[in-house]
């Protein structure tokens, strides 16, 4: 740890009753014994609550705005699954390609993400190769590390990995062809593990657009309670709102506030007229399923789900967007 002073260490420990990361001054609180943490790295770099600006006005004058822009020491992410580490590089594409969001690049610049290979049979709610992913995937990370019989094979991709590598020194050494052979029989051996199949992910976004108004989205959507545990576990979900919240009137002051949101919330898309275009579970449920399957992968050329298995694993009333993805795929009116 005291190589890495001059940044802030992120790694997995089990609080509250879950994994989760958490800033840590000793390694020996934390722990890498885990199937996933509760939230996503997106948490680190992309907060619930986030102050834009703040402003104040006196009575008769005009505004006085002050832009908060973070400015956090660098970090590094230990322990990033692959699903997770692919869900950072669909997030920088929101925040990217029409426009560049200043608050979010100013952390996801910072931040050095160390992931960490799946070599054990995954959690039971994981599809991550049925997502196009890989249980050792590489994309989004700075650093890889995968555990071998008595030791762990590290491999940097970016500048900002070999850097975090070359400050840990002697705690590294070169590898040995054996190692890297046993490396790939690892990862081999990872990908036989089974997991949950999409049925014809390919054939998804075209079956999705047909079926827009079928009756298929009140059946999978009746238990849905409108909690949105779905979509804040999620790794890629990144709708937000914004509010100002004023602190006092004399002279007015107050922040812009940016806040996480969710498409499963019935005022999600309410208008101010009182119209509501989904105004139902059936039309939420269908747009988070063709959001992650048809519209993202149009737009983007990639399908926006990681394959992490949260949603599935947190939904209070069984709600999956496996099934529902390949009930769609099955479908016929």
């Amino acid at each position: 740890m005291a190589k890495l002073d001059s940044h802030d260490v992120y790694m997995p420990a089990f609080v509250d009753d879950n994994w989760n990361y958490v800033v840590i001054d000793d390694a020996k609180a934390a722990g890498l014994d885990f199937a996933k943490t509760i939230h996503s790295p997106k948490n680190i770099v992309f907060p619930q609550r986030e102050v834009m600006f703040t402003f104040e006005q006196e009575k008769g004058g005009a505004p006085v705005i002050a832009q908060t822009i973070p400015d956090p020491r660098p970090f590094v992410v230990f322990g990033v699954r692959s699903c997770d580490a692919k869900g950072l590089t669909l997030t920088d594409i929101v925040f990217s390609k029409e426009y560049e969001d200043p608050y979010y690049w100013a952390r996801r610049n910072k931040g050095v993400f160390v992931g960490l290979s799946c070599n054990e049979p995954p959690d039971r709610t994981c599809f991550c190769v049925s997502t196009g992913g890989s249980p050792h995937g590489e994309d989004g990370l700075d650093i890889q590390m995968t555990e071998l019989a008595d030791s762990y094979y590290v491999k940097s991709f970016t500048d900002k990995g070999k850097r975090i590598v070359e400050l840990g020194g002697s705690l590294f050494s070169a590898a040995a062809a054996k190692d890297k052979n046993e490396l790939e029989k690892v990862h081999a051996a990872s990908m036989t593990h089974q997991q949950r199949p999409i049925n014809n992910l390919a054939g998804a976004p075209a079956k999705l657009k047909d079926m827009f108004t079928a009756p298929f989205w009140d059946e999978k959507s009746k238990a849905c309670i409108q909690c949105g545990i779905c979509t804040f576990l999620c790794p890629t979900c990144h709708c937000f709102d914004m509010n100002d919240e004023v602190s006092s009137s004399a002279p007015l002051k107050g922040e812009r506030v940016r806040t996480w949101d969710t498409c499963q919330f019935p005022d999600f898309t309410m208008h101010s007229s009182g119209h509501n275009p989904r105004p139902d579970n059936a039309s939420r449920l269908r747009q988070r399923v063709c959001h992650k399957f048809q519209y993202f992968f149009e737009n983007h050329g990639v399908h926006q789900c990681t394959g992490c298995g949260r949603c599935v694993a947190k939904c209070p009333v069984g709600i999956d967007i496996v099934a529902a993805v390949n009930g769609a795929n099955d479908y016929a009116e």
